[in-house]
């Protein structure tokens, strides 16, 4: 998509006298000579790695009380060093995909290996002792490696982790276990810059809304939505300051922190909604939160798609909500309807406006 767009736009400058043709064909055989961020290739040797790793440790289940133990633990093993072996093999010889699909199969592997023998022996343990030791060897084999698809399975075994706490201890907060996700929501993001799976990066992130979602359920206090829309707002203004270690770690994170951080504020914001719901409160909430919209497009709205877009939604939706609220009460029901198609007109009218000065900014910029 992004090729095709490139390609059309350098056509355009060559036939504006604005590049040289010989310009544009190198500029676009450089651009197809990066390696391509997304390819289908790899997507369906991860899918079949998936799948292969669950056909051989089902398996191995089916027929376990067939097999002696030793060969079952010899088996098992036998497998997890096949595979991990075997990927180094392909890492020198550059075979890239290949060699991530082994390691998704040695990943896989290692989990179910310690479930079965753990049934098998009768060992003591629980599936969260079993979910953090998979998580941790995940996590190391991502840096041996240096791979960003297992730092992806890490992503998801995180996941899986926090649900197997919330199921065995019925979503009550017991020990040190509900501290757990954030320290691997940190992990991911650590072998997200060191491996390079940016797109582990969103798992990491969405881990921490789902912890923090999970917060609010538990306490079901004004005072955590307060919290977040407060926390979640001052997060985001640090991401547009130009102070240096945090600059650095924005560029170098991309449009992710300044989005999820607007979208724990706007979470906060709704969730007092919820709460506040009756008379001058409600109203000064909604200043609030207009003003939190607007705050963000003026700070990411230019450079931040995702911002800018959510910033509008927002924006829109407090708008219907306070029209349908305060003025819905005075108005009948088609007044109202008039009403909210003449607010959803401006705000259609500011959104254009501001992508147009956007859009001027950006040709400032390259001049």
């Amino acid at each position: 998509m992004y090729r095709g767009r490139l390609e059309r736009d350098l056509s355009l400058w060559v036939e504006k006298g604005l590049l040289e043709e010989k310009t544009a064909e190198t500029l676009l055989g450089e651009y197809d000579a990066r390696p391509a961020s997304f390819s289908l290739g790899r997507v369906l040797m991860g899918l079949a790695a998936i799948l292969l790793g669950a056909a051989l440790l089902l398996l191995v289940a089916s027929n376990w009380e067939y097999i002696p133990r030793l060969v079952r633990v010899g088996l098992m093993l036998a497998l997890i060093w096949a595979v991990h072996i075997g990927a180094a093999l392909l890492f020198v010889r550059g075979a890239l995909a290949t060699a991530n699909g082994l390691l998704i199969i040695g990943a896989l592997s290692f989990g179910g290996a310690i479930s079965l023998i753990g049934q098998m022996y009768h060992l003591s343990g629980d599936e969260q002792t079993v979910m953090y030791l998979w998580f941790a060897v995940a996590a190391v084999s991502a840096i041996l490696f240096r791979s960003a698809a297992v730092t992806v399975v890490a992503g998801f075994l995180s996941w899986a982790s926090f649900a197997v706490y919330l199921e065995n201890y019925d979503t009550r907060w017991v020990g040190f276990g509900p501290y757990a996700p954030l320290v691997m929501a940190a992990v991911i993001l650590g072998l997200v810059h060191f491996t390079g799976a940016d797109l582990a990066r969103h798992l990491a992130y969405l881990l921490v809304i789902g912890w923090l979602a999970w917060l609010y359920v538990l306490f079901d206090e004004i005072s955590v939505a307060i919290a977040f829309a407060v926390l979640g707002m001052a997060t985001f203004l640090l991401t547009a300051l130009p102070l240096r270690p945090i600059s650095t770690l924005v560029r170098t994170a991309g449009a992710a922190p300044a989005f999820y951080s607007f979208v724990v504020a706007i979470m906060g914001l709704f969730l007092l909604h919820m709460e506040m719901d009756e008379g001058g409160r409600m109203v000064l909430l909604g200043l609030l939160t207009l003003g939190a919209a607007v705050v963000a497009i003026v700070l990411h709205g230019r450079n931040n798609g995702a911002v800018r877009y959510l910033a509008y939604g927002a924006f829109a939706a407090e708008m219907l909500y306070l029209a349908s609220v305060t003025v819905g009460t005075i108005l009948g029901t088609s007044s109202l309807f008039l009403f909210s198609g003449l607010v959803v007109a401006a705000v259609a009218w500011v959104v254009i406006r501001l992508e147009k000065r956007f859009s001027a900014g950006r040709v400032k910029e390259r001049a």
